[in-house]
Order: structure tokens, then sequence, then C-alpha cells
């Protein structure tokens, strides 16, 4: 499928965005190890997610699907589940088969995790060495998927992650619970924190110091009742074209603002962007509320770098095509950990709006934009990647001409619906068969 994007002028409207898809994955993940039944509201019905859901009966665990938001997880307890059939298939979520690796290094019998072609290129030795110096057999195909875990008595550690990584320390705080002394890890910079929220709502023993998170050993988690709130990386899309397209008023409802989550936000506001948020209570130890945001008059460049990076590492795609519009040079520092994403974002992104017309220079650990520059339509490629194919179909939003964005059916993995909420707000954009003129 190729996305056809035409310029497009004033966008406007009140609307909402689907389940986020770091908590949809961690709530039914965690609902599965709970002793009792919870059931989960605004579960993001996208790709990943149903890679997640796809193993979760693989390993035993009866989930009803009264609608395709909505789940209902029959737990087996923190050592409920059974051995799958045959391989787990994670499709292609890395989150999937991190945090999937964390937990069975808790179960003594043999689990074998694959996943598509694009995942079986992202590293997994990050995750297979700690869980290694906690007791579990975990063996990686030249560090990649396919990979074998077989766990059993394992020990609390006290590890430093090398880089900020939200799935590593989710992977071995889950593992903890299945230790026989407290784990703890400790992270670099705060990369997102809802496994620990969302594990303290159920009732594991989680301490915070600095840097340095603990988890004790548990006997059992707390069914729970989760109201999903909307995705924040996925609200970027709409702040940005909002932002970059004059006339437009755009406002997000019922919106995850973990702080965690809201780097892009700081990042747009440093560069003079009008965006307002406004928190509006919480839901399973997470605040939510509304974003706002109205064209900007005026754009500056700034410099992204340091602990930013780790808390907007899914957005720096659409940042960089904001960037394309901001005045002077915009640059992005120490996030080498975009090369290992869905694809290399940043050779992908130098690559892909470089045919746009965009000023960008590929850095081995970043960026540099220059603008402001108008953008050109052209054909681009998404390389697989369903953040690079939304911000590429923003960019396209204010190119000069057409814009066709081939392979645009990944964008499924993240955000089902995004093309009919942009044309809700007014967007030219239209998703078409291939063989279509």
């Amino acid at each position: 499928m190729r996305l056809r994007v035409r310029p497009s002028t004033r966008l406007r409207g009140t609307i909402s965005v689907p389940g986020d898809k770091s908590i949809s994955h961690r709530a039914l993940m965690f609902a599965a190890l709970a002793d009792g039944v919870s059931g989960l509201h605004g579960w993001l019905p996208a790709a990943d997610c149903e890679a997640t859901l796809r193993c979760i009966r693989a390993l035993g665990i009866q989930v009803e699907r009264p609608a395709p938001d909505q789940l209902i997880v029959h737990g087996g307890g923190l050592r409920g589940l059974q051995p799958a059939p045959g391989p787990l298939n994670c499709g292609g979520s890395g989150t999937t088969m991190r945090l999937l690796m964390g937990i069975l290094a808790g179960f003594p019998f043999p689990s074998t995790l694959v996943g598509n072609p694009q995942l079986s290129r992202r590293p997994m030795e990050r995750v297979a060495q700690p869980l290694r110096q906690m007791g579990a057999e975990v063996i990686t195909t030249e560090g990649h998927a396919p990979v074998y875990v077989r766990g059993g008595a394992l020990q609390g550690i006290r590890y430093e992650l090398p880089v900020a990584s939200a799935q590593v320390k989710s992977a071995l705080l889950l593992a903890g619970l299945y230790a026989d002394r407290p784990t703890t890890v400790i992270e670099p910079a705060p990369a997102r924190d809802h496994t620990e929220r969302l594990l303290g709502a159920m009732g594991a023993s989680l301490e915070r110091d600095g840097g340095s998170i603990t988890i004790h050993p548990a006997q059992r988690l707390l069914p729970i009742s989760l109201n999903i709130p909307g995705d924040p990386s996925s609200a970027a899309f709409l702040i940005a074209a909002a932002l970059v397209i004059p006339g437009s008023e755009v406002e997000i409802l019922n919106v995850l603002l973990n702080p965690t989550r809201l780097g892009w936000v700081e990042a747009w506001q440093a560069m003079g962007a009008p965006i307002r948020v406004r928190p509006e209570g919480e839901t399973g130890g997470e605040p939510v509320g509304r974003l706002s945001a109205i064209a900007a008059s005026r754009l500056q460049a700034v410099e992204v770098s340091g602990p930013l990076v780790p808390r907007m590492i899914d957005e720096f795609p659409i940042f960089a095509v904001v960037a394309t519009q901001a005045e002077g040079l915009t640059q992005v520092r120490d996030a080498a950990e975009l090369r290992v994403k869905e694809s290399d974002r940043i050779a992908a992104l130098a690559e892909e709006l470089r045919r746009m017309g965009a000023r960008i220079e590929e850095r081995p650990d970043g960026f540099a934009i220059h603008g402001p520059t108008p953008l050109r339509g052209a054909v681009v490629h998404s390389r697989g990647d369903h953040r690079l194919a939304m911000a590429l179909a923003v960019a396209g939003l204010i190119a000069q001409g057409e814009t066709i964005v081939e392979d645009a059916a990944c964008i499924s993995d993240s955000f089902p619906g995004f093309v009919e909420t942009m044309q809700a707000l007014g967007a030219e954009i239209e998703l078409r068969s291939e063989d279509v003129e």
C-alpha cells in the first residue's frame, strides 16, 4: 500500500488517538501473570500489540475479546504460563520479544522467540547478557532472533544499563519478580517508566532512588481494570502537522501525559511551538489529559542531546520534519540508538528527507538540519518503519506537489486509523493499493 499526500491547509479539530502502545503491551503481559481476571479498555489493536496477544494465548492464557480494543484476561498467576506448542512469533515487535525474554527467564520450560526479518535484525544480546547473569539460559542467533530461553532459579543482580532502554530495564525488572533476592537496575538517563508504574499498581514492591530501580521478588500480582489512555507518540504526528500548516488548530483528548514520554513536547516548546499540556487526572498510576497546538508563526532551531533523548526516542522522525521549518541549525546528538530501531532511522531520515529537498546531515549519533527549507513532493519509502512512514506523510502535507509514501501499510503497527484521523482534521491524504493509479 502507498500513501498519496497533497499540500493541505488549515487542519482543525478535537480528536482522540488510539491507546498507548507501550502500556497496551505491558498491561496484557502483566495481566496474564495476575491472580484473577483483568479488564483492559482502550487496548491498542495494532500489529505490534496483536503479536503480544498471540504469544500470551500461546502460553496458555485465556483472553476474551468483546471488542477490538477490549480484552478480558484470565490471569494464570505469576507461575501460571504453560509451554507454547511452537515458537512464539513476535512479528515485528521488539517490546514483545524483549519483555517476554524477561518473563520467560522465570520459567523452567524452554521457549523459542522468533520475529519477522525486520525484528530479526535488531539486537537482543543487550537483554540476553544480564538475564544470563541472573541464571537463565539464553541463546541468541549471532546476537539476534531467534532467541532460545530456558529459565528457572534466578538470582537477583545489580545491573547498570550501558544505554537508557525501557525494554531492557523492563525485561530485568520482570525477571526480578522470580529472583531469590532484590534486583536493581541503574539507568544512565530516565527512560519510560510504564513497567514500574503498572507493576506498582498491581502490588509489586519497587523502590526508586535517583537513577536506580529495585524490585523485590513477588508471590502474586493483583488483577487490574485499566482504561488505557491515548498514545502520545501517535499524538505527536497530529501536533506536528498543526504546528507547520498555517491556520491549524488541533486538540487531542485523553492522551497519556507521562513525563518520560513528552520530551518531544519540551523540544518543540523550546523551538517556540505553541503547545499546551492540560493534565486531567490519572489512570493506572499514569497521568492523562489534553494536548493542543496551533500553527507556529516562527520556530527556532535547537540542540537535543543527553537525558532528553530517551524521553523522545520514538519521535525523532517527526521531530526532524518540524526541524526543516525552523530557523537555524537544529542538531541531534547522543541518539545512536536510532540506528537499531525498526530501521536505521538516522540514515533513513537523511536519505528520504533529502528527496524532498531538506538540508539534513547524517551523523554517527544523530543528525543536523538547516532550516527553514521549502519541501517538495517526491516518491519516498517507509523502509517498513511505521514512524518514518507517518513522518514522511506529514512532510508531504507541507511539500509543493504530490508526495507518495511507498510501503505505508506498516503504519498499522502502531497507529491504526492514522489516515482516517488525518482526513478528519482536513488533511489531503489517502491510502491506495499499489496497483491503483
